[in-house]
């Protein structure tokens, strides 16, 4: 259960992270790249900060610096494409599509991992890109250019994620998280002048707030993942579609198309069997 609260109350901190960003960038002009800059000026000192008096910075250093650097700069990508295609669909619609992301993990893993996947998650697999297929139609009320952002955030996640499993056997993950962080302010900091937007007082603190979900959000993920097995937290992931649906009604006073409803079921089936089948071979190897 620890594990399980652990990621719910961290799914609900990055859906308010999500929508606070989609509010700000379309209702006071603030732009993604000025978001994930101002994010990482608070991350990366905070990190050092909270580290420094554990006395554990070293823990921070990483072991493959290129490696790191590589993984920050295709990163990058991630998160600054999913903010910019929020701005152009729904939000319920984004979080769907971003859980397209198993699937690509699924399947990089087989050629960077070299990881077996059996027919089981293959068919899965197929039918859930049929599920993301007919989440990205115009029904939703979105434009198509959002679509294809976030499934380009949804792809650039996906080899983030799996470099982290590469990656693991000599880093810490306070490494992966601070070289990432410092990677992405580092870009966006370089880009920053062509996209600067003034701010006030009040739209510089929910920048603030918004860098303060990001961390609270990943601390929780990274204690559900801590406290219980990947397989049985990773399905409550799914709550973010509630999430999303509710902020679309409450903030942007929309409700998510019959098409994402129904895409998203197929999603989330064919998600759920593939942790199931990952919890089947694993239980299958621990057991030989």
């Amino acid at each position: 259960m620890r594990g399980i609260l652990f990621m719910l109350v961290a799914i609900l901190l990055l859906s308010c992270m999500d929508a606070l960003a989609k509010w700000l960038m379309t209702t006071h002009d603030v732009s993604a790249i000025q978001i994930l800059a101002i994010r990482s000026i608070i991350i990366v000192p905070l990190m050092l900060v909270i580290f420094s008096v554990r006395n554990e910075a070293s823990v921070l250093k990483p072991k493959r610096l290129n490696l790191h650097i590589w993984r920050g700069c295709i990163g990058f990508i991630s998160p600054l494409a999913f903010f910019l295609g929020i701005k152009h669909i729904p939000l319920t619609d984004a979080i769907v599509l971003f859980f397209s992301s198993i699937f690509i993990v699924t399947i990089l893993s087989v050629f960077v991992l070299k990881e077996k996947v059996g027919v089981h998650r293959w068919a899965s697999i197929c039918v859930g890109f049929i599920g993301v297929l007919i989440v990205a139609t115009p029904e939703g009320g979105g434009q198509l250019k959002g679509y294809l952002l976030v499934l380009l955030g949804s792809a650039t996640y996906s080899v983030l994620f799996v470099s982290s499993r590469y990656l693991s056997s000599t880093e810490s993950v306070a490494s992966m998280v601070f070289s990432y962080n410092a990677c992405v302010g580092v870009i966006a900091m370089m880009l920053l002048p062509w996209f600067w937007q003034n701010v006030n007082l009040t739209q510089s603190l929910w920048l603030v707030a918004l860098s303060l979900l990001a961390v609270a959000g990943h601390y929780c993920i990274t204690m559900a993942f801590a406290s219980s097995e990947a397989s049985l937290v990773a399905p409550f992931e799914y709550s973010g579609i509630l999430w999303g649906i509710a902020f679309d009604y409450y903030v942007w006073h929309t409700l998510p198309a019959y098409s994402t409803l129904g895409g998203a079921t197929i999603i989330i089936a064919s998600g759920l069997y593939i942790v199931h089948r990952e919890r089947v071979r694993g239980q299958a190897v621990n057991t030989s």
